[in-house]
């Protein structure tokens, strides 16, 4: 276990060097806002359904068929979990504070952090549950996200079926039922962006750390309870909860590690568009995603131990 807990460790760090790479860059004004965001558009609108798609283009496998039933409906029921456990917290806050600590201490980092993560330390099964796991967050933070940052009638099903994930998954999941593999031209070309997720996530990641006031991070007690819910509480409780289940080890590692990634990007999107505290959201997603340096590699120790992983 010392050796696989190196090896998370490190890929971990990798990460972190690459954000790293985007914290200083924007520091240094080789990249505005205007580039983050358009960085990050190509993040969610071209890398990652090409990734899902790519991801869906492997052996034909029944087992792994009914293991991708199973992730679906693992996901989306911790979501719902998640989502009731969210309600009491943070209740002493003020509104425009509250509900980004609501959101960010519940949504995990599944796409920007989650993806490379687990491809890196898992491979590229893992990486097909987790591109499930995104679909569903895609679905799950466009309805209840919505719904928490912006009420109900903010919530738009056109956006909830017609995302990029849910996109990827509609092209992506019939060639993979049929058995229908890309020529090859088509598949290089998806590959390509696929191998653009892992260094442009981590850029985009430590560019939005860099707009951040990290004296002010370091002092804000709060932030540290939404982490800590965030880092440790929901990881451990997704771990005790999967864990009678008897899921396939890569499943269950995979779900432990999702859960237990930093909070998700969109905390601070959705801050934003509703009105509320951006600051508060920025700096909880800065905070965890600093913090899971040190949880995430001892979160997939324990996982792989559970599993019975080596």
């Amino acid at each position: 276990m010392t050796t696989y807990f190196l090896t998370v460790a490190a890929q971990v760090m990798t990460l972190f060097l690459l954000m790293g790479v985007g914290y200083v860059v924007y520091k240094l004004g080789h990249i505005t806002q205007t580039g983050l965001n358009e960085m990050s558009y190509l993040l969610m609108y071209l890398v990652i359904p090409c990734l899902i798609i790519h991801s869906l283009q492997t052996s034909w496998d029944p087992n792994l068929l009914c293991n991708l039933v199973t992730a679906t409906v693992v996901a989306l029921g911790l979501y719902l979990l998640n989502a009731l456990l969210a309600i009491p917290l943070f209740r002493k806050r003020e509104e425009a504070q509250r509900l980004p600590l609501q959101f960010g201490a519940i949504y995990c980092n599944c796409g920007f952090m989650g993806l490379p993560l687990v491809h890196a330390v898992l491979g590229d099964q893992a990486l097909l549950y987790t591109t499930v796991a995104v679909v569903c967050f895609n679905v799950v933070a466009w309805t209840h996200g919505i719904a928490l940052m912006g009420g109900r009638k903010a919530i738009s099903l056109k956006k909830v079926f017609f995302n990029p994930g849910v996109i990827a998954l509609i092209i992506g999941l019939p060639l993979f039922l049929l058995r229908i593999q890309l020529p090859s031209v088509a598949g290089s070309a998806i590959s390509f962006f696929t191998n653009l997720n892992t260094p442009l996530a981590m850029v985009v990641i430590g560019g939005q750390m860099a707009q951040t006031n990290l004296s002010t991070l370091f002092r804000t007690s709060y932030l540290y309870s939404a982490a800590a819910v965030k880092l440790m509480f929901i990881p451990i409780l997704t771990a005790a909860l999967l864990y009678p289940l008897g899921l396939d080890p890569l499943l269950y590692i995979t779900f432990v590690l999702l859960a237990a990634t930093p909070a998700a990007n969109m905390t601070s999107i959705f801050a934003q568009r509703f009105g509320r505290d951006v600051g508060t959201a920025a700096q909880l997603v800065s905070l965890s995603t600093l913090l899971s340096v040190v949880t995430l590699p001892l979160f997939a120790v324990l996982a792989a131990a559970l599993a019975g992983y080596s």
